[in-house]
């Protein structure tokens, strides 16, 4: 699908916002936001961002935050957020990590988890590996070393169950791109045989639980994000009524060309996105 380019006048100073051709059918009630590349890179707020998002709610649009960051729990995400100056309630945040440990809960697993000391918070406890059943694999540095992923494939060998709160390819760090957690994931899949429970984005059912339909209706919602496939494509296959990609973050030059389906509209950054937000609702 072919896009064109407008203008969006003085106020942004002119930046240019491509937009593909398919319309937005509803106004948009609901925002689905994600955070590392769209509202921070590191430990720096996207410029202008806190006062987009606060400008987005005065428009009266209600937000959400739907994120695959693994290394962080919810809770000390939500403090890194309100440290760079963004309103972001607790309750708001729908994680990867949070999908992991509800998975499982529900299949009463106990797991070997391959995450960072702060995400093992979003689980219940640090199980005992010695009658591991399971693996859940996120964004652990100190954990994706050989002895443990060795423990890992063991488990797994062993007919336990692979969940990988998501399997990105890189994200974006202060000093550059950086290596996701999807290597280790198809890793472990090549070693055993195993298909991983991949429960963030591009997952259908994770963009569906992000809200409840008295919130919105899905096609009068809009997911923002810098991951073309992951955030946009996933959420437009989720029936996700429209979707902005920020040439932020991990955002490299024609990833919006490469998307299948492409995203609805292609911008500068968050602030920008928060424009056509406002001017499609």
């Amino acid at each position: 699908m072919e896009a064109f380019v407008c203008g969006v006048g003085k106020k942004t100073h002119a930046r240019q916002i491509a937009v593909a051709m398919n319309s937005v059918s509803k106004g948009i009630k609901l925002a689905l936001i994600d955070i590392s590349g769209t509202l921070h890179v590191g430990s720096q707020a996207i410029q202008g961002g806190p006062s987009a998002l606060k400008k987005l709610r005065g428009a009266g649009v209600t937000v959400k935050f739907v994120t695959n960051t693994s290394k962080e729990s919810s809770t000390d995400l939500h403090s890194q957020l309100m440290g760079l100056g963004y309103d972001v309630a607790r309750e708001d945040i729908h994680s990867s990590l949070g999908a992991a440990s509800l998975l499982v809960r529900k299949m009463d697993l106990h797991p070997l988890l391959l995450l960072s000391e702060s995400a093992r918070m979003d689980f219940e406890n640090d199980y005992d590996y010695s009658c591991a059943d399971s693996v859940v694999v996120g964004l652990g540095p100190e954990r994706l070393t050989y002895e443990w992923l060795n423990r890992a494939f063991r488990i797994l060998d062993n007919g336990g169950q692979l969940i990988a709160a998501h399997d990105g390819r890189y994200f974006k760090q202060e000093d550059g791109l950086s290596l996701g957690p999807g290597a280790f994931v198809h890793g472990l899949e090549y070693c055993t045989g195993k298909k991983a429970l991949v429960v963030g984005k591009p997952s259908k059912e994770f963009f569906l639980t992000a809200f409840s339909s008295d919130l919105a209706e899905a096609d009068e919602v809009v997911m923002i994000g810098d991951d073309a496939t992951s955030d946009c494509s996933g959420a437009l296959n989720a029936g996700i009524g429209s979707a902005v990609l920020v040439q932020t973050g991990k955002y490299r030059s024609g990833d919006e060309e490469r998307a299948k389906p492409p995203p609805t509209a292609t911008v500068p950054d968050f602030a920008a996105a928060v424009e056509w937000i406002i001017n499609n609702s």
